[in-house]
């Protein structure tokens, strides 16, 4: 089992038809004139049918982009789905791939304050449009204060349950939840007040869902005794986490392996919960690193991505739960803007989503030779 990016990782390869994605030491990042920002994201998940989707956001709207059949190559789009004064948009997925989209709303200009609530919509099937857009409300009341609401969180349990997590600017964490029959529970407050930035939620595959958030003494946890029940404070986690930086994955039925980077030492780490904190090695930017559960040359594995310190891609892999053995890191041959996003494909490729230096969507797959081994970039 070994990790690379091709036979060159000195260099980026090209996309299709396009130019290089790479630059030289020192030149700054240009943005294609017709590229719009993007707002968050992106997001790339497997459909119901086998095909991939990859999201963006941009000012509003959502762009949408489907694999015309299962494994690709090919894609459609993108399809432009309108949604307006949404500063910020997350995405979560349930076992049944139904992707739910979950955004933070804002309204008002001029004298008055601006309010704010969130808003979710879901798609059900590859390529089909998606739901009405309907509002999860704001766990503050008062106008005047309902724009301090954060960036909010969400999971999916087994059950199909949405559980949204508002992030309140004084530190603390709300939660609103589906119940057995879809409907909507009062917001429930997690009772801390310490939270420094958004949440990391996480289903796992017996029911429960867990959440974490990073503070400035270590990173709170919370957990559920039984599926549905709820929220208690866990132990927190031994380590530091730069806000923002923190993914989960379930790495065994159950059990979650968080990923991080650590305030003190800038490395990234990866902590389970009543377990000491692994060093792993890698030189990670600010972002959130992004986790993936695949299998590599008939190995259970966990593959890592980050954009490093200098803005390029890299990728990491282990054995699952075997970050104590060593973390087996390559470049993967490109810069990029923002978070990388990971999936599997209909034949268990991995597939790497990220947003290239022009503002294009870019992506690249497993090329089928023994390791973590990532074909060309092309631009969806």
């Amino acid at each position: 089992m070994r990790a690379s990016t091709g036979r060159d990782n000195r260099r980026a390869r090209q996309p299709a038809g396009g130019e290089p994605l790479s630059r030289s030491a020192g030149e700054p990042l240009s943005r294609r004139s017709d590229a719009p920002a993007l707002l968050s994201g992106p997001w790339l998940l497997p459909g119901h049918d086998g095909r991939l989707l990859a999201y963006a956001h941009v000012e509003g709207a959502v762009l949408r982009w489907t694999e015309r059949r299962p494994g690709g190559p090919e894609w459609s789009g993108p399809d432009v789905l309108p949604i307006d004064d949404v500063t910020h948009l997350t995405i979560a997925q349930g076992r049944n791939r139904y992707a739910h989209l979950l955004g933070r709303r804002v309204r008002g200009s001029g004298e008055g304050p601006r309010t704010a609530d969130l808003v979710y919509a879901i798609q059900y099937q590859a390529g089909r449009p998606l739901s009405e857009w309907r509002s999860v409300g704001n766990p503050l009341t008062r106008q005047d204060r309902s724009a301090q609401l954060g960036v909010p969180a969400a999971a999916v349990n087994t059950a199909g349950a949405l559980h949204v997590f508002a992030f309140r600017s004084e530190g603390r964490i709300a939660l609103r939840r589906e119940d057995a029959k879809g409907r909507w529970e009062a917001w429930t407050d997690l009772k801390t007040t310490a939270v420094l930035d958004t949440p990391v939620a996480v289903a796992t595959s017996t029911g429960h869902v867990e959440v974490v958030a990073p503070s400035r003494g270590g990173t709170l946890a919370w957990y559920q005794r039984e599926p549905g029940a709820a929220f208690e404070r866990a132990h927190d986690l031994g380590v530091v986490a730069l806000p923002g930086s923190a993914t989960g994955l379930e790495t065994a039925p159950g059990r979650v392996t968080y990923y991080l980077t650590d305030v003190h030492s800038r490395q990234i780490v990866a902590v389970r919960p009543g377990e000491w904190p692994i060093a792993v090695g890698g030189d990670p930017g600010d972002g959130r690193h992004a986790a993936l559960a695949a299998t590599v040359d008939g190995h259970p594995c966990t593959v890592l991505a980050h954009r490093d310190a200098g803005g390029r891609i890299m990728l990491g892999l282990c054995p699952a739960e075997g970050e104590r053995y060593g973390v087996w890191w390559a470049d993967a041959g490109t810069d990029c803007l923002g978070d990388p996003a990971l999936a599997c494909d209909a034949f268990g490729r991995v597939t790497v989503l990220a947003e290239a230096p022009d503002g294009s969507l870019v992506l690249a797959r497993q090329d089928g030779t023994a390791g973590l081994t990532l074909g060309d970039w092309t631009r969806l």
